[in-house]
């Protein structure tokens, strides 16, 4: 009788591994990781993972999911070391989140989280996300002159957030038409013009000039501390060569995620490096939006000849005025304005603005809808509907701004 013998496979390398305080907690996971690995994943304990993570056996990895819920923020300081151990390695780091406090994930984030995904887990996400970070390579930053920028940190922008008081009245549209056009104001010394779009969750001013969204955002807002000028031009993106824009992260992020004191370091990070910093606001009223009135030079408020608009900008006064902030930055920009011939609307406007108790400084018309054709084409105005009506007030806006600041910095100088 002869014994055959018997033929053993190599097991799978192990490429990414799975860290959790009990995996089985996240079987969605689980299913997820075999989809996309079949068997070249292990899994490790908080513990396990620091010590297998300084092993010279752990750089074969490719990148590790951390999956924690709201009972391990209470170990955060062993998940942070997790996430150190990896960094050490040269492993990338996914996080998989459920129930995690914003200020939690922020901290993981700060300290070296290469991707955010919620749990439950949406379909596809994860191997998104493993793509994304086994794709991801470093954009060079920008060298001081290129393209006639210098990235020199002596100026001092003029802050000029735009919020809409209410869903439609179109802040975004005016914050990207207004900071093209303040690019181009002076055709032989154009200031630099820089574009803050702090909507984190529905932010569009990306959509608006046709610019991809970058990961490299979500990474510089979570790690401000460590920003310089460098790393802050890396994160934007140029339109035109001319206006330079930081776009919303690519995924929905809490608004609370990112603290006032990162809102302030960019901002003025901008400011130092910007002649002009437009900010694209969120509609909602967050923790930061009292940081970024403190530093705006004048802070726009859009909004409509509408009952919504009314009531809004009632609770706005009452809310900075109660707290004794400065509600006297706020300037009010009325748009979809009636023509030069409706008198039963303009006789409208003011009664808004006396039973207001407010003064509607810039009214703008109605462009009617060739402005959300340009927005969708992905093009100023500018370029697309030049002799819009919308659009001449919006040079206008841009001229007086301009002209102000200029009498401004030479009374200075004086």
């Amino acid at each position: 009788m002869s014994t055959s013998p018997v033929v053993q496979s190599d097991p799978p390398q192990i490429v990414a591994c799975t860290i959790s305080r009990d995996v089985q907690n996240f079987d969605l996971l689980i299913e997820d990781m075999e989809a996309a690995l079949g068997d070249a994943w292990g899994d490790l304990s908080f513990e396990d993972a620091i010590a297998f993570l300084s092993q010279p056996e752990a750089r074969g990895l490719q990148f590790v999911t951390l999956a924690m819920d709201a009972e391990d923020e209470d170990n955060l300081s062993t998940i942070s070391e997790v996430i150190a151990s990896a960094k050490a390695a040269s492993v990338k780091v996914i996080l998989i989140a459920e129930d995690v406090s914003p200020t939690a994930l922020h901290q993981l984030l700060r300290e070296g989280g290469d991707e955010f995904v919620p749990y439950p887990l949406p379909e596809n996400e994860l191997a998104r996300a493993i793509e994304r970070v086994l794709t991801k390579q470093e954009t060079p930053a920008p060298q001081s002159g290129e393209k006639g920028f210098q990235v020199s940190g002596d100026r001092s922008g003029v802050i000029i957030p735009i919020h809409g008081l209410a869903g439609g009245t179109g802040a975004t549209m005016l914050a990207v038409n207004l900071a093209w056009e303040l690019s181009n104001i002076d055709k032989k010394d154009p200031p630099k013009v820089c574009l803050l779009d702090l909507d984190f969750q529905f932010g569009s001013a990306s959509t608006y000039l046709d610019l991809p969204r970058r990961e490299t955002v979500l990474e510089l807002l979570t790690d401000t501390a460590t920003m310089d000028a460098e790393t802050f031009m890396q994160a934007t993106l140029t339109y035109g060569d001319k206006l330079h824009v930081l776009t919303a992260p690519m995924d929905m992020i809490p608004l609370d995620m990112i603290t006032p004191d990162d809102i302030t370091r960019v901002i003025q990070m901008a400011a130092s490096n910007f002649d002009y910093v437009i900010i694209d606001m969120p509609s909602t009223m967050v923790e930061w939006s009292q940081t970024v009135l403190e530093l705006a030079h004048v802070y726009f408020a859009m909004i409509e000849l509408d009952m919504r608009s009314a009531q809004n900008t009632l609770r706005l006064k009452r809310a900075l005025q109660s707290e004794d902030l400065p509600f006297e930055k706020i300037r009010f920009l009325l748009n979809r304005a009636p023509g030069f011939a409706d008198m039963n609307g303009k006789s409208r406007v003011k009664r808004l603005s006396d039973n207001l108790g407010i003064s509607i400084e810039v009214q703008l018309p109605d462009g009617g809808k060739p402005v959300m054709q340009a927005a969708d084409h992905g093009a100023p105005m500018a370029e697309t509907v030049p002799k819009n009506a919308l659009r001449k007030e919006i040079m206008k806006l841009a001229k007086s701004i301009h002209d102000v600041n200029q009498a401004d910095t030479a009374e200075a100088n004086a």
